[in-house]
């Protein structure tokens, strides 16, 4: 009887062993197994023929010469011997793009086709093009290709990544380290994500765990439909499940500008803006909780000719006779100006100090938007005057200032002849640093309160307590002057 119950117990415990296995293959799961039912098969077989492969090539001059030989002072006159010992040393790069149309039309990366003589576009069946670039924009890392196809091509059809939730299912295709038409899956793992590191200056990316590689750069992100909703550009070297890919709707806007004109018009208000404080709200007496704060204005644009100043808190921003929207932050109120054509009306609601030291006043505004300058150019960049007060008002945050003396004048090129405290020094890794502040920097408010000595200052700042300060930085040559405020905390 016990050998019985104990062959009895084999058996059952095989069944169940054996049932889950023979269940699991008789019926598979809607959508996990079985090509007709899964999503990622469909778009990979079906869609792969719209993705290709970009290979670029450039020529960069490289000598065989050791220094001091590879120098201007030998090249001059050495001549035609200088170029003997050298050579033309060929930099190939790979990555991956999209065709948008039928005529051979290419979506892709800016940092894929930047700078290259020779691009090659390679279709999924193995057959290569030679393509011309139709435009680039930099700033969203876009590019438009064109090649001249000797039938029809499939075109990816573009979605609407503003709809796009995170959570969603999505397949890269591209060419990750040379390995063509690769798939790849994964989820949205977040959105609006903003990446300042390098050579990479971008708000607004979607991120995504589908695994984006050296080579993806410029290939569809799809949604389960087949449709894109980004163009798969960055990574962070050494992560795992992080990529970035830029929000299609973005590429919509700006295409036919590339085709058409070959670079892309933005609108320009002509303000640098920051995003607003707890500091900065409760020092200048702003009730609402968000908006974006103007720290300078340049003079003769859309925004000096509508009446914006600096100080001035924008909380709304309207396109035509659109209903303005709330202005949530930096990022938001750029991507929105920059969406905005030239020429266009620009309904702006700011919030804006009242006369004689009275209440705020909220002011509506009307910006007729210009076309933004190819170039705004570029900030640059240290005999210190000493004063004790100096020594103790904003060492808290990590500064030093003087006022300005002669020698400081010097050192940071400044006007002497006018009345202001000028930042000395900043310490390394202080609040101050961090905050972008420094030296050679001149404080034209704290707290609120004017400042022209390191005397004023030191009665308008608290000791070691929250400030703000009005900074005005000096572009150099290459850029007019401009002010921002920034809010410090003590380490």
């Amino acid at each position: 009887m016990h050998r019985n119950a104990k062959n009895l117990f084999f058996l059952l415990l095989a069944a169940a062993f054996l049932l889950p296995l023979h269940a699991a293959t008789a019926s598979p799961a809607p959508g996990l197994n079985g090509a007709d039912s899964n999503p990622v098969v469909r778009i990979a077989r079906d869609l792969a023929p719209a993705v290709v492969n970009i290979d670029v090539e450039s020529a960069p001059r490289r000598s065989r010469l050791s220094m001091p030989f590879d120098d201007p002072f030998f090249k001059r006159f050495f001549g035609e011997e200088f170029e003997r010992f050298s050579r033309s040393v060929p930099m190939k790069g790979r990555g991956s793009g999209f065709i948008v149309s039928k005529d051979g039309r290419i979506l892709t990366n800016n940092h894929v086709v930047s700078g290259a003589e020779k691009i090659t576009v390679t279709m999924s069946d193995g057959k290569t093009y030679k393509a011309e670039v139709l435009g680039k924009d930099p700033t969203f890392d876009l590019a438009v290709i064109k090649i001249k196809p000797d039938r029809e091509l499939k075109v990816l059809e573009l979605g609407d990544s503003d709809a796009v939730e995170v959570g969603e299912w999505v397949v890269a295709i591209g060419n990750p380290f040379g390995f063509e038409h690769t798939v790849t899956v994964g989820v949205i793992s977040a959105k609006n994500r903003s990446v300042h590191a390098q050579n990479i200056d971008f708000d607004g990316f979607l991120q995504t765990d589908a695994a984006i590689n050296p080579g993806n750069s410029g290939g569809p992100l799809l949604d389960m439909e087949g449709r894109v909703v980004g163009i798969n550009t960055a990574i962070i070297p050494y992560a795992q499940g992080i990529g970035f890919a830029i929000p299609v709707n973005m590429a919509k806007q700006i295409m036919n500008d590339l085709v058409s004109l070959g670079r892309v018009k933005r609108g320009w208000l002509g303000i640098s803006v920051q995003d607003m404080t707890e500091e900065f709200a409760e020092t200048y007496d702003v009730k609402e909780k968000s908006g974006v704060v103007v720290g300078s204005v340049v003079e003769g644009s859309a925004a000096d000719k509508a009446g914006l100043k600096r100080g001035d808190v924008i909380l709304e921003v309207g396109e035509g006779e659109q209903p303005p929207k709330t202005a949530e932050d930096v990022r938001w109120f750029v991507n929105k100006i920059r969406s905005m054509p030239p020429g266009t009306k620009a309904k702006i609601v700011v919030s804006r100090k009242g006369k004689n030291s009275g209440p705020r006043e909220r002011v509506t505004l009307t910006a007729t938007l210009s076309e933004m300058p190819e170039s705004e150019g570029t900030l640059t960049e240290k005999d210190v005057g000493s004063s004790e007060s100096a020594a103790s008002s904003l060492k808290h945050v990590g500064i030093t200032v003087s006022d300005i003396t002669p020698a400081v004048a010097r050192r940071f090129n400044l006007d002497k002849s006018a009345p202001a405290v000028v930042i000395v020094d900043v310490d390394p890794g202080s609040p101050a640093q961090e905050s972008g502040v420094r030296a050679g920097d001149v404080i034209l408010e704290a707290g609120g309160k004017k400042v022209k000595d390191v005397a004023s200052l030191a009665l308008a700042v608290k000791k070691d307590a929250a400030v703000v300060l009005l900074i005005e930085r000096d572009g150099g040559a290459s850029s007019p002057s401009r002010t921002f405020f920034v809010s410090l905390k003590g380490s």
